[in-house]
């Protein structure tokens, strides 16, 4: 009976063991076969814009990595909320991937029903891209400087407009800190995107607006429009006359229109490695990094760790901001 016990106890022991062998080999095997077929990176903005754009550039240098078509899906709509919730509940395979942007980091703040949690549903696998809002001017204003903004504001309080791509986007809460940070009353005029919030702008029927550097840098250069300051930490090369926010007197306005690459949470670590490691090698190319920098942006390609920690700053920012604007969408 005693033998019997034994040799039992030894087999189960055996089988243990070997399964924790296959189990430990499952892992680099998974990364070695992955990817076995087309990707699908959902985009959260229609086709055509800037961002679309560095999207398919870095695609495509993304699928000769890989080995794979990565096919760009776009589905825009609520804020990015609808690409969102696509991958968030995609099967955790990697093949269905986000390339995601400063949404995230201000949807949860806002929403009182988000269909998802960005950090519990998605991980964060590397930046695409980043570019600073600028607050800038319609020439007509007399204002040369964000402090004059400041001072006219507060003298008409609520007369002045300020023109948005849409509630709870970067460009609203980037002038909802302003308004915190310099205790002005500057009335919102919320439009159904970029292109029409900048083309308020243009014709004066709004007066200020914080619009991506890409997008104001042209006018600006051409006097079309004022440039007040940039919402980042140094200036900008194509606009290198424009002063900081800091610089301006508004000490911690920081508004950065960044995008980058986000998986199902319950992706396998050897695939999200494997995306990783081809991701910053499409993204940190010379073709391809000269390219986003045509597009007026830096290229990205920090890591996973390093990624997820700008994330969360910059979730807990907004949260800050939407919470003492009172923003909301139902």
């Amino acid at each position: 009976m005693a033998n019997s016990v034994e040799f039992a106890v030894r087999c189960t022991f055996g089988v243990v063991v070997a399964l924790g062998g296959v189990l430990a080999s499952a892992a680099p095997a998974l990364a070695q076969e992955f990817p076995a077929r087309t990707i699908r990176m959902v985009l959260p903005f229609p086709a055509g814009g800037g961002s679309d754009l560095v999207a398919r550039i870095i695609a495509q240098k993304y699928s000769a990595q890989l080995g794979q078509q990565v096919v760009v899906d776009n589905r825009a709509g609520a804020s990015g909320n609808i690409a969102a919730d696509i991958v968030a509940k995609a099967p955790g395979d990697g093949y269905t991937v986000l390339f995601g942007n400063s949404s995230l980091s201000i949807s949860p703040a806002i929403y009182k029903n988000l269909s998802y949690d960005p950090v519990r549903d998605l991980t964060a696998i590397s930046m695409a891209s980043s570019y600073p809002f600028t607050l800038v001017a319609h020439p007509a204003l007399p204002v040369k400087s964000v402090k004059d903004l400041a001072a006219l504001a507060k003298s008409k309080p609520n007369l002045l407009d300020y023109s948005s791509a849409g509630t709870g986007t970067m460009s609203h809460m980037a002038m909802e800190m302003l308004r915190m940070k310099t205790g002005t009353r500057i009335t919102h005029l919320p439009y159904k995107g970029a292109a029409p919030a900048t083309v308020a702008l243009l014709t004066g029927e709004s007066q200020v607006a914080f619009i991506v550097m890409p997008v104001a840098a042209p006018h600006i250069n051409s006097g079309r429009l004022r440039g007040l300051g940039v919402a980042a930490k140094i200036r900008s090369a194509v606009v290198p006359n424009v002063p900081t926010m800091e610089e301006a007197g508004v000490p911690g306005h920081l508004a950065v229109q960044w995008n980058g690459l986000f998986a199902p949470s319950k992706t396998p670590q050897a695939v999200q490695d494997k995306l990783y490691r081809e991701w910053v090698i499409a993204v940190k190319s010379p073709e391809v990094a000269q390219r986003i920098r045509a597009e007026g942006a830096e290229p990205g390609g920090n890591t996973p760790a390093e990624f997820s920690a700008f994330y969360k700053a910059e979730a807990a920012k907004w949260a800050d901001v939407a919470k003492q604007s009172g923003t909301k969408v139902d």
